[in-house]
């Protein structure tokens, strides 16, 4: 049979005269390299892909004649859409990992506010400021008829309430309760009763009924005389701001730091009042032998 022309070929025998072609260039350039030594034979030999995968779009042939794949060139407009793509997906991804955050954030937010709700405040003592004067009240020891309450001093509008406020229970006695008290700078070591009316202050220095116990939150108010009954707070007119007052428990001490003195009428019971920090007020009647004001010196808790 004749050899057809290359224009007289159809698709199919051009496709096979070219993989022909392929398989014959690749034995020679196989047993090319075998004789240089530069390919080892295999005893698998790699099977030839089918006729039908080969894609006639890719095969060109070399200057030297050999068979060689091109690829084919990608579309900027698919890498534009891939990259698109894929930034779409990473900022999704930030996304949710962005809400996964926030509904940790606000889980613990809402689970404190209720914890928070929920927690009772640690009770404390509350001083109870129902008196209608100032304590350590009384009338000169040099006065006609010596020293005794002064129940002039307070106003008449509110002598009624005196024997009420007289009435007030003395806690039980506890550990925890301030039983002596010492000032360094003037010399004063002396024990410390609930209570801070006449009879309580014959014994000592007084801790007005319903303020709280040492070293905790609150106004600790002390009470003592400065012209009877030992004469106790004689001197608080001479204590400076720095000096120290040292409160004894039956379990521990407390120092606190005196911050002020000042002189007041007898009704300003504000000086009374609680605090939001642990501190401790002293009382006394002022001047000496006249007794118709009171000295008041503030102190707060060293390193609470």
């Amino acid at each position: 049979m004749s050899e057809k022309r290359p224009e007289d070929l159809s698709v199919e025998e051009l496709r096979r005269l070219l993989l022909d072609k392929r398989r014959v260039t690749r034995h020679d350039r196989l047993e090319r390299f075998k004789r240089t030594g530069r390919v080892i034979s295999l005893a698998v030999e790699t099977p030839e892909a089918p006729e039908d995968e080969l894609d006639p779009g890719r095969i060109v042939e070399t200057l030297e004649g050999e068979m060689a794949f091109q690829p084919i060139p990608k579309d900027p407009r698919r890498v534009f859409m891939d990259r698109l793509l894929l930034g779409i997906e990473i900022l999704a991804v930030l996304g949710l990992i962005g809400i996964g955050l926030t509904f940790f954030n606000t889980m613990r937010t809402l689970n404190n506010e209720v914890a928070a709700s929920i927690q009772q405040p640690t009770a404390q003592a509350t001083a109870l400021i129902t008196a209608v004067v100032l304590p350590s009240g009384h009338t000169p020891p040099n006065a006609e008829g010596g020293a005794q309450p002064n129940e002039a001093e307070i106003p008449e509008h509110l002598r009624p309430l005196v024997q009420n406020i007289a009435n007030i229970p003395v806690p039980t006695s506890s550990p925890a309760q301030g039983i002596r008290i010492q000032i360094p700078a003037i010399g004063i070591d002396a024990p410390i009763v609930q209570g801070d009316g006449w009879e309580q202050l014959k014994k000592g220095v007084g801790q007005h009924i319903g303020t709280p116990n040492p070293g905790e939150n609150g106004n600790i108010v002390l009470s003592a005389h400065n012209d009877i009954f030992g004469e106790i707070f004689r001197e608080l007119d001479k204590l400076q701001p720095g000096d120290v007052i040292i409160v004894y428990t039956n379990q521990r001490q407390y120092t606190y730091v005196i911050t002020g003195t000042q002189v007041v009428e007898p009704t300003r019971v504000e000086v009374m009042a609680p605090t939001s920090n642990p501190s401790v007020t002293l009382i006394s009647c002022y001047p000496y032998l006249i007794d118709n004001q009171r000295i008041v010196v503030s102190a707060v808790l060293q390193n609470p």
